[in-house]
């Protein structure tokens, strides 16, 4: 095998060994198909991973041909990955892998075997003899086959420490180039597996070049952290996955390992070939092939990783962005610093956020947009950008009402008849209070509005818009009403000069968005009379032959 680029002279490097196609294809419902499996492996190798674990060339017929045509096709630069084939320790599985990984320039087995009594007595029935036994032999066959063998004790974690070390120097003597040490139920602490690193380094491997790799796993939340202690410890190879997908809580995840590497360089002193800026779309690539959404505060790649809604923070990242972010989002290929707009948002935020929208706002329209903003925020916790869109129109139609509304209730069903009340303050801030029955409960929050105010439109046009996704989306509803009023040409004709006015409201419940709307028209009728009646509109109308 060629020279690894994790073996480069001078560096102080940690290879990462990326099992997503193996042990991350393992979780349940996450299968891949041959061509997704080939779609990650490229991007993979573009990522910069040292090793790829391709699959369990045993497992099916299916699974073979997956590793095989990976290690034919993902082999195309100077500095391509490793392709491995995980094998238990039989001939059947050994040869199986050495079979699959063949194309491969440079390719690796990697056999395991049980070490903790509970695997030996409860799983492969079997004595501790007979595991040191088949290690030998089975490390034997694989580097008959392979220039690069890796072994794994599996559940190394809980295996008797002096048990687990006989089995060491044996796989070592055989032939092992690789030791892998598996938290394989996600059991150890990273004191305790600093420690185990630490007693492998020092009576196992010694001044031999053989290269520590860990393989955690997720169940108590300390894959990570474990991980990271092992490199403390002097091991050099981290087995990880895309996103921490993997069986069970998971794997270690490889953009944390990677970034905790790197930001912290000063604390762990080595560093990785990943080319971090491809780590965003790595992530996007295996949860669309499997199916496995991102959680949205997952570290690194989630949603929520660059984003901020609290008001305090908001204001520091606008200041300087390295308040509140360690990382720089557009490094790794994803979205740079959000600023979620929710209730704890503050007006700096919210201003901010609307110039890159557009709009610019004096501070009377800023705050009347930012009171409907926080009562939105309220009751759906995140407002996006649609949603604000149809906020700001919504409360610049207010600002010159002459009806505000303050109440709607509605009373309908299959057996009912609509019904609505509903409670305006007129222009001198009087209260004015309707109820009216109608052909559905819009059109009678509609009828109800109208003996309020005593304008009347004709209906032109109403529209509903979901602002966004989700039951709870705000909703824009648009009225457009037409004029109805004499001429001033002649005396007593109707709807000589028409003109149509546009009326809109936002809200979760859509109908008090249709009321908003309604009363939003109602005052742009209002406006148009009094505009009239000031001479503002007294142009003749056109004339007809």
């Amino acid at each position: 095998m060629s020279t690894a680029a994790s073996e480069r002279p001078g560096v102080d490097h940690v290879r990462i060994f990326d099992t997503t196609l193996r042990d991350g294809e393992q979780a349940p419902g996450c299968t891949m198909t041959p061509a997704e499996k080939l779609q990650v492996a490229c991007v993979l190798a573009r990522l910069g991973v040292d090793v790829i674990e391709a699959g369990f060339p045993a497992a099916s017929t299916g699974d073979w041909q997956a590793v095989h045509d990976i290690a034919e096709r993902v082999d195309d630069a100077a500095d391509a990955p490793v392709i491995c084939g995980l094998a238990r320790a039989t001939p059947h599985d050994i040869e199986r892998a050495a079979s699959a990984i063949q194309p491969a320039r440079r390719r690796r087995i990697h056999t395991f075997i049980a070490t903790s009594d509970l695997h030996i007595q409860h799983k492969l029935r079997s004595t501790r003899p007979d595991v040191l036994r088949r290690t030998v032999e089975m490390v034997e066959l694989a580097r008959s086959l392979s220039d690069d063998v890796e072994f794994s004790p599996e559940d190394a974690t809980r295996s008797d420490p002096v048990f687990l070390l006989e089995v060491l120097h044996a796989a070592v003597a055989a032939g092992a180039t690789t030791l892998n040490i598996p938290d394989t139920v996600g059991f150890t602490t990273p004191e305790e597996y600093f420690a185990l690193i630490t007693s492998i380094r020092e009576s196992v491997v010694g001044a031999r070049p053989i290269v520590i790799s860990t393989h955690c796993h997720d169940d108590l939340g300390l894959a990570v952290a474990n991980s990271l202690a092992g490199v403390r410890a002097g091991a050099r190879q981290v087995e990880c996955t895309i996103n921490g997908l993997g069986e069970r809580a998971g794997n270690a995840a490889l953009e944390e390992i990677v970034m905790a590497l790197c930001t912290r360089h000063a604390v762990y002193g080595v560093q990785t070939a990943i080319r971090r800026q491809e780590i965003g779309a790595a992530s996007r690539l295996v949860s669309r092939c499997t199916g496995v959404r991102v959680p949205p505060n997952k570290a690194v790649v989630g949603a929520n990783a660059f984003a901020h809604e609290s008001g305090i923070h908001q204001d520091g990242v606008i200041k300087h962005r390295r308040t509140y972010e360690i990382l720089d989002a557009e490094q790794l290929g994803l979205e740079g610093a959000r600023l979620v707009l929710g209730k704890h948002s503050g007006r700096h935020a919210l201003r901010r956020h609307l110039v890159t929208l557009g709009y610019a706002l004096d501070d009377t329209e800023l705050e009347a947009v930012f009171t409907r903003f926080k009562a939105v925020a309220d009751r759906k916790k995140v407002v996006d950008d649609r949603e604000l869109e149809v906020i700001v129109a919504g409360e610049t139609a207010r600002s010159t009402a002459f009806f505000t509304l303050e109440l709607v209730q509605v009373s309908c069903g299959t057996h009912a008849i609509p019904t609505a009340t509903v409670r305006l303050k007129g222009p001198a801030g009087e209260p004015l209070v309707a109820a009216a029955e109608g052909d559905g409960p819009v059109d009678a929050v509609c009828r109800a509005i109208e003996q309020c105010t005593g304008e009347t439109g004709e209906l032109v046009e109403f529209g509903v818009d979901a602002a966004a996704e989700g039951t709870n989306a705000v909703g824009g509803v648009t009225v457009r009403l037409r004029e109805r009023r004499a001429s001033q040409q002649v005396p007593g004709a109707i709807e000589e000069r028409q003109r149509v006015v546009t009326g809109f409201g936002v809200h979760t419940d859509i109908i008090v968005a249709t009321a908003e709307a309604y009363v939003s028209a109602v005052n742009a009728l209002a406006r148009v009379r009094s505009e009239a009646t000031s001479g503002v509109l007294n142009a003749p109308a056109e004339a007809h032959a």
